[in-house]
């Protein structure tokens, strides 16, 4: 199996210790961006939903000034982003360059779509619970923890693994302006030096690891339907 692996990927093989911490590098942006992404996703997703028009606590402003911020920061392609916040991400983080310098970028690229799709996914719970809710005198803190959380949790989870998908491929693409992990290690390697068994390499990972991702997300969401 090993000679078998150093025939068809040669330059990986020769560089392992360096592909394994370029992964580890990738998952840890992962985690560590998804982590804040969601707590921040989170309280915009539920923001829009109570005070949008059919809300409970409709209020026009704003719900209009979280989504009109949201539509503006979709709008900016992740890599003019990542770019533009390079002076901001260096003074928070110590550094602009690296796992540590991708947080930042990541979180402000991810949270405006995490946010719309835990929007959709409240959005999309019967309204009948929310209107018992509303009969038993239940509060608005309460109508949030015990009916859009509780209620949206399968929900959530599939918005979550949809995200952490998008996440993985956001990862991919800060490392084009050396932000480690897999997407800079076939980016210095596959496409500035010309080895393509490490590009091959890396695609073959990235689409194991968003496998995986899909695989626990569904049955996450599916256990605790159930």
């Amino acid at each position: 199996m090993t000679d078998l692996l150093k025939a068809w990927f040669p330059n990986v093989m020769e560089r392992l210790p360096e592909f394994f911490s370029s992964l580890t590098q990738t998952l840890i942006m992962v985690g560590v961006s998804g982590a804040i992404s969601f707590v921040f996703s989170l309280i915009i997703g539920v923001a829009l939903t109570v005070t949008a028009r059919q809300g409970i606590r409709r209020n026009g402003l704003i719900f209009n000034l979280l989504d009109k911020l949201i539509d503006l920061f979709r709008s900016i392609p992740f890599i003019i982003l990542t770019a533009a916040l390079v002076p901001v991400t260096r003074k928070l983080m110590g550094a602009a360059i690296g796992p540590k310098g991708a947080i930042i970028p990541l979180v402000v690229g991810i949270t405006p779509f995490f946010s719309r799709q835990i929007e959709s996914a409240l959005a999309g719970l019967d309204p009948g619970y929310v209107e018992a809710a509303e009969a038993m005198g239940m509060s608005t803190w309460q109508i949030i923890w015990h009916v859009y959380l509780r209620e949206g949790i399968p929900s959530i989870i599939r918005v979550s693994t949809i995200t952490i998908i998008s996440l993985v491929g956001e990862t991919a693409t800060v490392g084009i302006v050396g932000g480690g992990g897999l997407g800079d290690f076939a980016i210095r390697l596959g496409y500035q030096r010309y080895m393509y068994d490490v590009t091959i390499a890396t695609i073959i990972v990235l689409v194991i690891l968003i496998a995986v991702i899909e695989l626990f997300g569904r049955l996450l969401a599916e256990v605790v339907e159930h």
